[in-house]
């Protein structure tokens, strides 16, 4: 795998997600010459006793120490001499005392992703630290020396302090990390990879803790994941469209046009992409039977015998149509499965609007993350041979970069936006299963003839919790700052919850939409086939024999029976010549792919490994694949 080439400058989304998922990393080595630049500078600076932050006074609510040039209890009699110098110390106390985070390691992907930014970060040549430190961390990260970093202890300003002194404490030969998949102690890691221990000089301590690399790594990880999921909400939406036999007018482009949000826009022309073929949606209302439960006297053809269902329509009497005869010209009198409603549910019809404005939510996250992925985040920053620079504080300038809080707000608006995406799913998912709502499918999608089955029921309420927990978390940690620092730190970000929010949510979300998939997949199986079978049935008999699966009809003998008979055949004539009824190529592949794995379920089994593979195959992208397999 090509080395990553690391400048503090065009580092990009993909290429974090390339290195968190194991590729190598270079240093560009005409930046290094900014990062020497930097570090001379300092060091310079240290040599003319200069009060810099961080580097000869105290950190936070300790700025105002200034530090000596020995320890004063190396003054006692009989006190023995440290070999670090006092600012040497310094920068090593800051990272073992802030490494302080508690709760599950991250995964390694994360904490890889975390390394990359800092080491970007650094590049900048901004922040003073040696270029020596620099190919330290990057010998780590290729040498695949992970540190242990728990999840929780960063309020997201100043930076992520505490989990990047997990970072850098294994650097100094402490904490601890993996290693060939073995939890190690830190210096054992090392030792093992062919490594040494980093000694820490002037500010390289804050260097490596005073950023937002934590909340930046978990949402470059959380976008990588959302777009896929986007994509996998539109591609559920579409197979339940199918499975409705839904309209399609509301995503026609000059109905977008009126109304052209970039997301909106973008997903009712994806809808049009997979829904491309199809011959379920915008199917006429009356060529739509509602399901029946399947009865010995159901079918007399042997083949049909064995359908698992039956099928039927209600016939609207000549009584019944005074004031309504325009419509009957135009619309057969038969109401099977559709109504003649010009419109589908919110949860079908307005899916541009919804899935657009969380793709809208996830592009302005998208933008502000390309921002900080090339911008420095520590403090103080250096500005050596600043133009009109008269003192050391012209060009050593203690400013707030380390604060998340633009990565902490649109981290908030994506912690809204993910329960919203799961919530309409979880919405489509119960109106297939509801026989009130699922226009004419079966109940719980099962055939439940003796009453002994309850087919999806219970997927719909592992939806329902799921959504649940995802609204509960979905409160956005960026507005409850809590000081830290004495005070000194007085307002915080707490991006680092946030961006450990929305990555965990992720995995979450893509549980719905893997539960709506396998349910609009069976629901989608009886939309088809039971319009299929009203087509076999149209092509192999005749008037009379459709005539029995319509309720409504006026006995032998009465006035409107002909007529009945006519319109019944009109009825079987439309039937027996449509081609063979199927979803749209995209929503086909993907049904393909999920059939696969998972066999319709004619009959109550352990629905346990289904809803397993369903969930894989999300996250493996394999049904998103085989619908992008279909473009071109």
């Amino acid at each position: 795998m090509k080395p990553i080439r690391l400048d503090g400058r065009s580092l990009n989304r993909a290429q974090v997600a390339e290195i968190a998922h194991g590729a190598p990393v270079s240093l560009d080595p005409q930046q290094m010459q900014a990062v020497q630049r930097a570090a001379d500078f300092l060091a310079e600076q240290v040599r003319r006793q200069e009060p810099i932050y961080g580097v000869s006074t105290g950190f936070g609510s300790n700025a105002d120490k200034l530090l000596g040039a020995h320890r004063l209890r190396e003054g006692l009699p009989g006190a023995s001499k440290s070999g670090d110098s006092v600012l040497e110390e310094l920068q090593h106390n800051l990272i073992v005392t802030h490494a302080v985070c508690v709760g599950e390691p991250f995964p390694p992907s994360v904490v890889r992703a975390m390394l990359a930014i800092r080491i970007n970060t650094l590049m900048m040549g901004h922040s003073g630290i040696r270029p020596a430190v620099l190919e330290a961390l990057v010998a780590l990260l290729n040498a695949g020396v992970v540190p242990v970093v728990p999840r929780k202890g960063s309020v997201g300003a100043s930076g992520d302090l505490a989990p990047l002194s997990h970072l850098a404490i294994v650097l100094l030969g402490g904490g601890e990390a993996f290693f060939d998949g073995e939890r190690l102690p830190g210096a054992e890691a090392l030792k093992r990879a062919g490594l040494s221990p980093v000694k820490l000089s002037h500010k390289e301590g804050l260097a490596l803790n005073n950023g937002t690399a934590q909340m930046l790594a978990t949402a470059v990880l959380a976008i990588e994941r959302l777009e896929e999921l986007c994509d996998t909400a539109d591609l559920a939406a579409a197979m339940t469209l199918d499975a409705f036999a839904g309209r399609l007018g509301a995503f026609a482009p000059h109905v977008h046009a009126l109304r052209p949000h970039p997301g909106q826009v973008h997903v009712a022309g994806h809808l049009r992409e997979l829904l491309q073929g199809s011959t379920l949606s915008d199917i006429a209302y009356h060529l739509v039977p509602r399901f029946r439960q399947w009865q010995p006297e159901s079918w007399q053809d042997p083949a049909q015998q064995a359908l698992g269902f039956d099928i039927g329509w209600d016939w609207v009497p000549f009584t019944q149509r005074h004031g309504r005869e325009k419509f009957y010209q135009r619309f057969r009198p038969f109401r099977g499965g559709k109504k003649h409603q010009p419109q589908d549910s919110y949860s079908l019809r307005c899916i541009p609007q919804v899935h657009g404005a969380v793709r809208d939510a996830l592009e302005q996250a998208k933008r502000v993350i390309d921002i900080e992925l090339n911008a420095v985040t520590d403090n103080p920053l250096l500005f050596p041979g600043l133009e009109g620079a008269k003192e050391v504080e012209d060009m050593v300038v203690s400013a707030g970069h380390f604060h998340g809080m633009p990565l902490a707000l649109v981290l908030s608006y994506l912690k809204a936006a993910i329960p919203t995406l799961a919530s309409i799913s979880e919405r489509r998912l119960n109106k297939l299963v509801d026989p009130a709502t699922n226009d004419g499918l079966p109940p719980f999608l099962i055939g439940n003839e003796d009453g002994t089955e309850s087919g999806f029921m219970i997927v719909q309420y592992t939806a329902a919790a799921l959504v649940n927990d995802l609204a509960s978390r979905a409160h956005p940690a960026s507005v409850y700052s809590i000081p830290t620092s004495a005070n000194a730190e007085d307002h915080v970000s707490m991006g680092a919850n946030e961006g450990r929010h929305v990555l965990e949510m992720t995995e979450d979300l893509g549980h719905v939409l893997a539960l709506e998939l396998y349910t609009a997949a069976q629901a989608l199986d009886y939309r088809r086939d039971m319009i299929n079978a009203a087509r076999a049935l149209a092509r192999g008999s005749d008037a009379e024999a459709l005539a029995g699966k319509v309720q409504g009809a006026p006995p032998a003998g009465h006035a409107d029976r002909a007529g009945f008979l006519a319109e019944v055949e009109a009825l079987r004539r439309e039937l027996a010549e449509s081609e063979e009824f199927h979803p749209g190529v995209a929503v086909g592949a993907a049904w393909s792919a999920l059939r696969e794995a998972i066999p319709f379920m004619g009959r109550d089994r352990a629905m346990d490994g289904d809803v397993a593979a369903a969930v894989r195959l999300v996250q493996e992208g394999r049904l998103l694949s085989a619908a992008r397999g279909t473009r071109g």
